[in-house]
Formats: C-alpha cells, structure tokens, sequence
C-alpha cells in the first residue's frame, strides 16, 4: 500500500480545520441572531412597560416619588409638544404651498 503524499495529509487537515471553523462561526451565527430577537423582544417590552407606567402617571393611578422619574415625564410631555409643533409647522408648510 503507498503513502498520500505528504502534501495530501496536509491538506486534508487544513480542509478539515476550515470544516471545524466553519461549523463554529455558524453556530455562533445563530446564537447571535437568537440574542438579537430576544434583546428586540426585550426593548419592546420595555418601551411598551414605559408607554403604560407613563400613561398610569399622568391618569394619576400611579405616582413616583423620583426626581428620575419626574425628570423622564417633563422630558416625555416637552417632546410629545415639540413633535405636536412640528406636526403644526409642517401642515403649515403644506398648505401654504398649493
């Protein structure tokens, strides 16, 4: 029985470590896009948890006796203002211009 040369083992080896690799960055792939869908539905939960404690704030339903808390409400009610403004200004615009 004749030996591979030795080039041939070598190189069965190197397509095998590539094999290796491979199969590695594609399970890490995969782990990352889970976690991108998780940390997704993550954010959504918490945007939407915001929308409602906000919402019970403002009905007075719930209060917060946190400067954080009351610092994050005056930001939300200037931005919610800022937007209805914009939302004016750009009705403006689009009347004035027929």
């Amino acid at each position: 029985m004749e030996k591979q040369p030795q080039w041939k083992d070598r190189f069965n080896e190197i397509v095998q470590v590539c094999q290796d690799e491979l199969k590695k960055t594609t399970e890490i792939g995969k782990k990352m896009l889970s976690a991108s869908k998780t940390n997704t539905a993550l954010h959504e939960s918490y945007e939407e948890l915001g929308h409602i404690t906000f919402k019970a704030i403002e009905s007075g339903e719930i209060s917060f006796d946190n400067e954080r808390v009351k610092e994050l409400v005056n930001s939300i009610k200037s931005c919610e203002f800022d937007l209805e403004k914009i939302e004016s200004d750009v009705n403006d615009i689009k009347k004035s211009s027929k």
